[in-house]
This record gives structure tokens, C-alpha cells and sequence, in this order.
């Protein structure tokens, strides 16, 4: 299905249409998603070879270099991240909670599958772009120490880009919590 995709959100929607159209058009690639997101950006998602993500993803940045805040490049995307983007997620409401927040879509994106390849976990919930300011938020389930260290290797990951906005684990949530995601 989705073995490499492409994030990239840029500054403003006109711009962005105009880049996902480039893409399209510079590689063999397909569209996963473009659309508007908050506050104002717009976000475009892509797959193909990683060889054709690569190059459509680095046409877009140079290209578009003033207009792009963030974008990332995923092979052998794990297939949590892809059932999480689309909202098909299952996880239990139960074991430790994790939670990871960044400043980009791209950013989120790429530090989920860090962490879901780092420990035993599962994504609960991935948010990206709308309704969230245009910040990320991935939330983890598991033992909590493998939440702890998929938390960890995410936010190092996001924390290096300096798009980390903030973290937390809870060893074991209150039911109401639960009720409440």
C-alpha cells in the first residue's frame, strides 16, 4: 500500500496547491491527501518508490524554499502511522499513556513512526494539522516502558528539528481519561 510517503506543509494554501500540483508533476508519485490546515497552512501528503517521494519532496523544497515550514521523508512507513493518518486506529484504552506534541505535521508524522518502531506500542490516536493550531499530537499506548522510551526516541527526533512543543506519560491513567480520548 504506503511503503514511503512524503509530508511537506507549507506557509499559506495558494502555494501550497500550486506545490502539490509540482509534485504530481515531478515525479511518479501519488497524492495521499493536500488540503488546507490550521492556521492558514497547507499540507500535502504523497506516496510512491522512495526513490520518486525523494525527488517529488526535494523539488517541492527548492522550489517553494520560502513557502515550506517543515517536510519529511518516510520509507517502510509502519503500517500503524498509515491506519492513524486515515483515522482507522483501534487502540485500547488501557496500560500507560504517551503523549508527543510538535510544532509540524511532518514532524508528528515521522516522530510516531520513530516511536512505534522503537518499543512494544500501540498509536491510540494521531492528530495532525486541523483543529490543533497546525501542532501534531500522537498519543501511545503500552507497558510503560516502552511507552516511556517510543516517547523518548520521538521527541528526540522532533526536539533535533526544534519542533518539539511538549511531552507526557502517564503510568496509568485515570479512567475518566480514558473516557474522555
Amino acid at each position: 500500500m504506503y511503503n514511503s510517503i512524503g509530508v511537506i506543509e507549507l506557509k499559506n494554501v495558494p502555494k501550497g496547491i500550486e506545490a502539490a500540483d509540482d509534485a504530481l508533476k515531478s515525479a511518479g508519485i501519488e497524492m495521499v491527501s493536500s488540503h488546507p490546515s490550521c492556521p492558514g497552512k497547507y499540507e500535502i501528503i504523497l506516496t510512491g518508490s522512495i526513490s520518486n517521494v525523494t525527488a517529488a519532496v526535494n523539488h517541492v523544497n527548492q522550489r517553494f524554499d520560502g513557502y515550506v515550514i517543515d517536510s519529511s521523508i518516510m520509507g517502510r512507513i509502519d503500517q500503524q502511522v498509515i491506519s492513524a493518518l486515515f483515522g482507522t486506529t483501534t487502540g485500547a484504552k488501557s496500560g500507560s499513556l504517551g503523549v508527543l506534541e510538535t510544532f509540524s505535521a511532518p514532524t508528528i508524522i515521522k516522530a510516531a513512526d520513530i516511536a512505534v518502531k522503537t518499543a512494544k506500542v500501540e498509536i491510540f490516536d494521531l492528530r495532525v494539522s486541523r483543529g490543533m493550531g497546525g501542532k501534531g499530537v500522537v498519543l501511545i499506548t503500552g507497558e510503560v516502558g516502552d511507552v516511556t522510551a517510543a516517547i523518548e526516541a520521538g521527541a528526540d527526533y522532533a526536539k533535533s528539528l526544534g519542533q518539539l512543543s511538549a511531552t507526557s506519560v502517564i503510568a496509568s491513567p485515570h479512567q475518566g481519561i480514558w473516557e474522555q480520548l
